[in-house]
């Protein structure tokens, strides 16, 4: 049997850590004089009360490092705990929601996918819209930890390639945690501050640009108006993009950044590759608004560059209905959508370097091909790339696309149609936000659907954050045999 006394004692402490971050939405409520305060008192008591109590009783099972089954489970578990704790002020709340809402908003926070359930955004209480800020920002900066810490060590979708580049305490899980979550803590709050400074001064309202800087750093994307970004100006578009872009990039780089090297950042093959993908697609999507309007316009210049940056992150802002600006720019949302951010980064999806590590395969295999008796080797970024990394790139990617398939059509037999069944699926996985169509597209939210998809959804947000593989592992009974 699986010791599980080391997993509940972490748990324990991040649900009681989780607990402790309810007392900002408490002093934002009770300073703003609405009434609402004592949903998050009540809330940060059951939440601390219950993480502290589970830590306790696990405590005597504590060791210095965690087995590789106790991995898998952990970074399994965390993400389905943290949700039921997160969702209480939401049922208790004034949003009127029910378990599944609550369930599915606060999912949706902490995997930084920004699908909302909640309408009306500019009536809710300020804790209610600080709260979902703070799981969003929460939900980055773990996503950074699990991608730097966990994934490469369990050697998961080939994240082991970026083994060599992280810290050298391999295999000494906890300790390794705490020494890379002090680093980034430092370049994610600091950033954080640098673009809530810049919203501010720009002219959003203080509380705004607090908010809105914890769902741009994290890629999340959860707003304080239903119409996204569309209420703001030139100004606070373009900051947003910077800081979009800024926080899809692998933070491992802002480490040796602080420490004085810029070099790794600018030679990294997918921060390059990212780049360009993103000009790519900018410059396609103008010129096809500039062609369809019949005139140059820089706000169609500022709505594709917001719009393509904020999809390719996972973020999910949206400054305007591109639903409406023709079949081409919707279907390039939904593939970049499928891209993501470089790894190590808040961004979502299956990231630019399993891209470049499947067209680096394809190469070596076509060349194979050209000259049977020649030895061609699969690089990324100059170094040759192990079978193993290439196994584990094309598991995810068959995977992925399987899993799409499989939620689509249980999205469909749910009653939604085509396009939201599908879309809803592969946005959900890719962790993305909007989907596509009128009901979950840029112009709409996920309040419609109905339990049993949301339910469906909140597992696929689920599995996507996890990068899948971790989830399957767990799924099989070898995992539980001794």
């Amino acid at each position: 049997m699986i010791d599980l006394r080391p997993v509940g004692y972490v748990i324990g402490l991040l649900v009681a850590t989780l607990g402790l971050t309810m007392l900002p939405s408490f002093m934002a409520d009770l300073l703003a004089g609405n009434g609402h305060w004592p949903v998050f008192l009540e809330s940060a008591i059951i939440t601390c009360l219950t993480g502290t109590l589970l830590a306790m009783s696990c405590a005597n099972g504590v060791s210095a490092g965690l087995t590789v089954r106790q991995t898998f489970l952990l970074t399994s578990t965390i993400w389905i705990t943290l949700p039921l704790f997160g969702a209480i002020p939401f049922i208790i709340g004034a949003t009127n929601c029910d378990f599944t809402d609550a369930y599915f908003e606060a999912m949706s926070g902490l995997t930084t996918t920004g699908a909302t359930v909640l309408g009306g955004l500019e009536a809710l209480p300020e804790g209610i819209k600080l709260w979902r800020g703070t799981l969003q920002w929460l939900g980055g900066i773990g996503i950074i930890v699990v991608a730097m810490v966990f994934l490469p060590e369990l050697r998961v979708g080939g994240m082991q390639i970026f083994r060599s580049e992280s810290f050298d305490t391999m295999g000494k899980i906890l300790p390794r945690a705490g020494q890379i979550a002090s680093r980034i803590s430092v370049i994610y709050v600091g950033l954080t501050l640098a673009c809530a400074l810049t919203y501010a001064a720009l002219g959003m309202p203080t509380f705004d640009a607090a908010v809105h800087a914890m769902t741009t750093l994290s890629t999340g994307g959860m707003a304080n108006s239903d119409a996204s970004f569309g209420i703001y100006g030139a100004g606070v578009h373009y900051v947003a993009t910077f800081f979009m872009f800024s926080a899809a990039l692998p933070f491992v780089r802002y480490v040796q950044l602080m420490g004085g090297s810029a070099r790794p950042l600018m030679r990294d093959s997918q921060v390059r590759t990212f780049i360009w993908i993103i000009m790519v697609c900018v410059l396609m999507i103008t010129a096809w608004v500039w062609g369809r309007e019949g005139h140059v316009s820089e706000l169609a210049f500022r709505e594709a560059l917001f719009n393509v940056v904020s999809i390719i992150s996972g973020t999910g802002y949206a400054s305007a209905d591109y639903m409406a600006w023709g079949t081409f720019p919707v279907v390039m949302f939904f593939f970049i959508g499928l891209i993501g951010g470089c790894a190590g980064s808040t961004a979502c999806s299956i990231k630019v370097f399993r891209y470049q590590l499947l067209f680096a395969s394809l190469k070596a295999q076509i060349r194979q091909i050209h000259s049977p008796h020649g030895v061609f080797v699969p690089r990324y970024d100059g170094r040759p790339v192990g079978q193993d990394v290439l196994n584990s790139v094309m598991a995810m990617f068959v995977l992925y696309i399987l899993l799409v398939g499989i939620f689509s059509v249980l999205l469909g037999l749910t009653g939604l149609n085509f396009i939201t069944s599908v879309s809803g699926a592969a946005t959900a996985l890719a962790n993305v936000g909007p989907g596509l169509g009128t009901q979950i597209g840029p112009a709409g939210n996920f309040v419609g659907l109905n339990d049993t998809a949301k339910w469906l959804l909140s597992a696929a947000m689920w599995i996507g954050r996890l990068e899948i593989m971790v989830v399957l592992v767990i799924l099989t009974p070898r995992f539980w045999r001794e």
